[in-house]
């Protein structure tokens, strides 16, 4: 499995996938939907999975001396690691707006979605939902990309559009705390985040295994 990793990150990753992470430092823009930096982490990875399609990589790797659910594995398994890098960037951007800049005026009079754990927890289900609908949907033709990436991107929106509009509503104001406030609960959601991100990555892989199996490539 290490091998197959290192060929999707040397071989098969487009370096857009790469560049893309930096996206993650958009947690830092007041005045701008944060939820949009973990989705051009996702534009990065479709590149790649462009990119790789188009270099037929994907026959490549059912070629090599490994079972088809190890490529599945690999491709899963580089996903989650470019999702997890721009996670981290957006975590140290979170940490630094709840800490060093946390009475700045230009967050205070934001009036969008805070940087904070929930939004951490909410930028987790959006990778959970790439990795449900576009990448476990991939794997039914291991070709076509348009139509689950447009799914993606409708659910994708939507889900950003919902949780930027939460603390606007009477009583929901809590999941936009700024700095320390409401940590317990600003926890929870985060744990929430990752749990859904667990659940939809384990299922979308397991359909994914599932489909590859029977494409005759």
């Amino acid at each position: 499995m290490r091998n197959i990793m290192r060929k999707e990150l040397k071989l098969s990753a487009s370096p857009l996938a790469f560049l893309f992470i930096a996206f993650g430092l958009m947690f830092f823009l007041p005045g701008y939907p944060v939820l949009c930096g973990a989705f051009f982490v996702t534009l990065g990875l479709f590149q790649s999975f462009q990119a790789a399609r188009e270099a037929n990589d994907t026959v490549f790797s059912a070629l090599l001396p490994i079972a088809k659910s190890d490529v599945v594995k690999g491709r899963f398994l580089f996903v989650c690691f470019i999702e997890l890098c721009g996670f981290a960037l957006m975590a140290a951007a979170t940490a630094v707006r709840m800490t060093v800049l946390s009475e700045a005026a230009v967050y205070r009079t934001n009036a969008l979605m805070n940087a904070n754990p929930f939004a951490l927890g909410a930028a987790l289900f959006l990778y959970g939902l790439f990795n449900l609908i576009f990448a476990g949907g991939y794997f039914r033709t291991a070709y076509k990309i348009g139509k689950p990436f447009v799914i993606y991107i409708i659910a994708a929106f939507m889900a950003i559009g919902i949780f930027e509009s939460l603390h606007h509503i009477p009583g929901l104001g809590a999941v936009n705390a700024f700095g320390t406030d409401r940590m317990g609960l600003q926890l929870i959601l985060l744990a929430a985040g990752a749990a859904a991100f667990a659940l939809m990555t384990w299922i979308a892989y397991r359909k994914a295994c599932a489909d590859f199996e029977k494409i005759d490539l």
